[in-house]
């Protein structure tokens, strides 16, 4: 496969690709998940706004899948649900135009539950029929795969050729502490009149665990809703960027550049994907 990463991140489609092909080209507009990308993968994406880019630009690579992770705040369910009236879609909906004209043979696209039964989902499922490419539409949890994490998503897989869906891992998560660091960052213990305010609605796990829930881009911000909270002897703490890059199947060698902030980093965190999960779905195009 030519693929082209399309809102790339911090590159997790390239490491869920593996040796299934080679990205052609990786387009993303944040400055902090450019210089991630750059420093982990060696090459770096295109700061082009997608909701303006021209099918010849496109074209120009020669690629013949499209790998995408739109952003997931009009559809997730803290979101506006807004769908594809939400100015966060624009670039998709551009896309599915391009689409139109010009599809590929294969694309997977990973979001959140809540765009199945979506217009986004109509329209992309409307795209598809229309240039009769076959799809699966799947849905994993990186706790079925080994980790401790709860991050349930969607995939849409599409190919030329006839697919079949495989069935899920089903391993035991793996305990919390398997994913520390070795040595902690005292400066992530939250101080007691945070929890004093926010605690009826956070959610504790300790080292002993085999889950946590999922962690979303306002975890460096956010108490409620943002993702698990570690509870020790010493105290309560967020989990470091490090810890939260091992929950989502990171390599341990994955690094970001010194210049990006902690926030910056569970932002992008955030938006990211889990390898073991998008790599299974990925398998769903293998011959």
């Amino acid at each position: 496969m030519r693929v082209l990463e399309l809102f790339s991140g911090l590159g997790g489609w390239r490491l869920a690709l593996g040796n299934r092909g080679a990205v052609a080209a990786a387009y993303d507009v944040s400055e902090a998940a450019n210089a991630t990308y750059a420093l982990n993968h060696g090459d770096q994406p295109k700061p082009r706004e997608l909701a303006t880019i021209p099918l010849q630009q496109l074209a120009a690579h020669g690629a013949d899948t499209w790998l995408l992770s739109p952003p997931c705040q009009p559809f997730c369910r803290m979101g506006n649900h807004g769908g594809l009236a939400d100015r966060r879609s624009r670039a998709f909906r551009h896309l599915m135009d391009l689409f139109r004209e010009a599809p590929p043979e294969r694309l997977v696209l990973e979001n959140v539950g809540g765009f199945l039964g979506s217009d986004a989902h109509a329209l992309l499922l409307e795209r598809l029929r229309a240039h009769g490419l076959h799809r699966l539409e799947l849905q994993a949890c990186p706790s079925r795969f080994g980790l401790p994490n709860q991050r349930p998503r969607v995939f849409v897989v599409a190919s030329r050729r006839p697919l079949a869906a495989r069935p899920l891992p089903d391993l035991p998560p793996r305990r919390i502490a398997e994913c520390l660091d070795a040595e902690e960052d005292g400066t992530l213990y939250l101080p007691e009149a945070a929890l004093a305010r926010h605690r009826h609605g956070m959610d504790f796990v300790t080292a002993e665990d085999c889950r946590s829930t999922c962690f979303i881009g306002g975890y460096g911000q956010r108490f409620v809703g943002s993702g698990s909270f570690l509870r020790s002897t010493l105290g309560v703490r967020r989990f470091s960027p490090a810890e939260v890059a091992r929950l989502l199947g990171l390599p341990e060698g994955f690094r970001f550049p010194p210049e990006v902030s902690r926030e910056a980093r569970y932002r992008l965190l955030g938006n990211g994907l889990s390898i073991p999960v998008a790599a299974w779905a990925l398998s769903h195009l293998d011959a």
